[in-house]
């Protein structure tokens, strides 16, 4: 069999009469994803997007509305046609501004085929697009890191190795814990999955682990793992009671404070009141995270007593003021005094992808670069609903003022905004402004049914391509198995026919067809591999092989060698040390993100619940799918309660309320609402429930404003609200709603079926026109 490479790991392809019928964990995957199982169903389900289609409305001009139209199915010919007039028209018109190049998403673990990067390479190639900067999944702490560290390294995966942590941590302080079922995925795809075996394997060396988190399961069912159940939002008030604790004691390790930070005389003076008469003690964090005083301070004697790790998971940042823990996990390592130890310090995105733990590399990676865009605008992906729906009005970011531009036309390919962006029912009426909207997509999902031109792309099974992640010691060949259907095309494929109607066919494909493209990309890390002292085989020989693993020394601890000299190693901050205060933030003025770590309650959450919306809910990441894709697969279509995405509600909130597992459940608050199936649980914290993201957005009638959605997407119930005017990111985690049992829900609506078509097999454009 051949291999292939994807985001839950690499498999060799078991096909059988021209279909995939099962994806065959790889020999050298010590912990394979279960996830593999639902590759052959969604490779062929029956929602594939199999022709070019157009909305009819959009087609003969009458208007109507996205999400509710029928489509029309038309040749390549004039699809490509409808989108080249498209591009040419508003080019002209309003300028390159005017065309946003979106498509968030893991589109596939391939590096040539990165739907997103091949789509802004085409954009900047055909005049340029407004583009999109930071990301969903760690938004606020791109933003704050480098004020406060100098770079991002600390949360993409430059942390402490497992086998560091094995031999030197006695503890590890984990805020959001360690969900063992997000380090199943990794983003350019792995060999073998070494996360969960690695915690295991500390675990079992002595290392003890508490996991503060509203949720017990975030972390292993081990002795050596401690729950501490925490109100979600309150993990800033815990770290800095537990700083204050460790001052009271007269326990901060001052000589590294002195030598490696700045800033450490106006966080205490925060800390023990002198700035808003408030002493941060135990006693007044007890009352805000539900933490026991006792436990509270157990816990500072505990991380001052042998060599310590302070983590946080991505989702901890996801929230309204969400780079406060952050800032605050930091601080907290700084008193410590570990940092730059090997297992000691902190870390970030520990349980949240593959690779954080592995050995890291930063050079021979294969990946295609994007042509650079000539227009400046660049919207943070969290503001995306914003920008639709207030052109020319100006936001704050990052210290500076920027204003939105006039979108009139939409691209998005290898992305699915209507699993990641919140308030959905505010998206979708904000989706209707721009004037065209064209996606490509392998199947009909929520986004693809919101577009007025579809264009089918292939799957990574039906194209060549290869997987490699620069945290991942892996390269793996992603070889072609099974025939698109249809007339699905890559992604390439499309640009490269629109570049030619451009006029711009060389610029786009560099004078190479995709063999050629994959084999210069290869060459290109292999120069790159052997500058460091790592060769790697020639093409031909790792396209045979199918796999080449690195073989990596191990990396020394993070800021070991400033730890060592500060001045001889300094940060990229203006100081050249860890900011506990940092004057550049806070000269912004941002009163939401002032300069240090500060206690700043959300604006919902568990300890503001009020009678109408008394339950926090969280939504993690899903266990049986990534994100919203292989939603229709096995492994997730088999998870569903009532056919519907599970909640897990704690048993006394469901007591309260008459319900049992299994049954129909309705979620609302003012933003949207939601049916679901209930899992009842004493795993998770009274006052809260879990549901998991990436259900896809069915609503009861596409054609009417908020209306109820059927299959349990919880971001029609999240806030479209920046987690502060620093990063602008997400804070999909702030947010409370209500659920009841409910005995006649809405109907329910399959959201893996296909869309209405008024007509299949059309060859012409019809009557379009603008």
């Amino acid at each position: 069999m051949t291999i292939h490479g994807s985001h839950w790991g690499a498999f060799r392809p078991r096909v059988e009469g021209g279909r995939l019928v099962e994806a065959v964990p790889f020999e050298g995957d010590t912990d394979p994803s279960p996830l593999l199982r639902s590759v052959p169903g969604a490779v062929h389900a029956r929602n594939r997007v199999t022709q070019p289609a157009v909305r009819g409305s959009w087609l003969d001009g009458t208007g109507g509305r996205r999400g509710a139209d029928p489509f029309v199915e038309v040749s390549w010919e004039t699809a490509l046609d409808l989108v080249v007039g498209e591009l040419r028209r508003v080019h002209a018109e309003h300028g390159p501004e005017a065309v946003f190049g979106g498509s968030y998403g893991w589109s596939s673990a391939g590096r040539l085929h990165h739907a997103k990067t091949q789509l802004n390479h085409f954009l900047a190639c055909a005049g340029g697009y407004s583009g999109q900067v930071s990301n969903y999944s760690y938004g606020a702490a791109e933003r704050l890191l480098p004020h406060v560290l100098g770079d991002t390294a600390p949360v993409t995966g430059q942390v402490a190795t497992w086998d560091d942590i094995a031999a030197h941590t006695d503890t590890v302080l984990m805020l959001g814990g360690f969900p063992a079922k997000n380090v199943q995925l990794e983003s350019g795809g792995t060999g073998d999955h070494t996360a969960r075996l690695g915690l295991a394997r500390a675990l079992e060396g002595g290392t003890r682990v508490v996991n503060v988190n509203p949720v017990r399961t975030d972390a292993p069912d081990h002795p050596g793992v401690d729950w501490v159940p925490v109100r979600p939002g309150s993990d800033t008030a815990l770290l800095l009671a537990l700083m204050r604790r460790l001052d009271a004691l007269g326990a901060v390790y001052e000589e590294f404070v002195a030598r490696c930070t700045v800033g450490d005389d106006r966080l205490r003076a925060y800390l023990r009141g002198a700035v808003d008469g408030v002493d941060k003690t135990p006693a007044w964090a007890a009352a805000l995270t539900g933490v026991p005083v006792a436990t509270i301070e157990g816990l500072a004697d505990r991380l001052r007593t042998g060599r310590t790790l302070v983590t946080a998971t991505w989702a901890l940042q996801r929230a309204e003021h969400g780079e406060q823990p952050y800032w605050a996990v930091v601080a907290l390592a700084a008193y410590l005094g570990q940092i730059g130890l090997p297992g000691g310090g902190f870390g970030f995105g520990y349980g949240c992808v593959a690779r954080f733990g592995a050995t890291y590399r930063t050079f021979g990676t294969p990946a295609f670069t994007a042509r650079y865009n000539e227009c400046p605008v660049r919207v943070p992906v969290a503001r995306l609903t914003d920008m639709l729906l207030h052109p020319g009005e100006e936001y704050a970011f990052d210290g500076a003022v920027h204003r939105y531009p006039d979108v009139r036309l939409v691209y998005w390919a290898g992305g699915n905004p209507f699993h990641h962006h919140q308030d959905l029912n505010r998206l979708a009426r904000a989706w209707q402004r721009p004037e065209t909207v064209v996606v490509h997509e392998p199947w009909w999902t929520a986004t693809a049914r919101m577009a007025d031109i579809v264009l089918p792309a292939t799957t990574t099974l039906e194209r060549d391509d290869i997987a490699a992640a620069s945290g991942e010691p892996w390269l793996i060949a992603m070889q072609r198995s099974v025939d698109a259907p249809g007339e699905a095309r890559n992604d390439r494929t499309i640009f490269a026919a629109l570049a030619e109607r451009l006029g711009v066919a060389d610029a786009y494909t560099g004078g190479l067809d995709d063999a050629g493209a994959l084999r210069a990309m290869y060459d290109r890390a292999r120069r790159s591999a052997a500058e460091h002292g790592h060769p790697i085989p020639d093409f031909d020989t790792f396209w045979a092989t199918g796999h080449h693993r690195y073989d990596l020394p191990a990396p020394p601890p993070p800021y070991a060698a400033f730890r060592r000299s500060p001045s001889g190693a300094p940060l990229a901050t203006p100081s050249g040390r860890i900011e506990l205060f940092s004057a550049t933030i806070d000269g912004f003025g941002y009163d939401e993100c002032p300069g240090h770590p500060t206690w700043l309650p959300p604006t919902e959450w568990a300890g503001s619940a009020s009678e109408r919306f008394p339950i926090h809910l969280l939504s993690p990441q899903p266990g049986t799918r990534l994100h919203s894709q292989l939603d229709m697969g096995p492994v997730s279509t088999e998870s569903k309660v009532a056919g519907r995405e599970p909640c897990v509600v704690n048993a006394d909130d469901a007591a309260a309320r008459g319900i049992a597992d299994g049954d129909v459940l309705r979620l609302w608050n003012e933003r949207g609402e939601t049916f679901v199936g209930a899992v009842v649980s004493d795993d998770v914290l009274p006052g809260v429930a879990l549901l998991a993201t990436g259900a896809w957005y069915t609503p009861l009638d596409p054609a009417a404003d908020d209306s109820p959605e059927l299959h349990g997407n919880p971001n029609v119930l999240t806030r479209d609200v920046p987690a502060s005017r620093l990063s602008q990111g997400t804070s999909a985690q702030t947010v409370l709603v209500e659920i009841a049992r409910v005995e006649s829900p809405a109907p329910y609506s399959d959201p893996h079926s296909l869309p209405a078509f008024a007509l299949r097999g059309a060859r012409s454009a019809g009557g379009r026109a603008r």
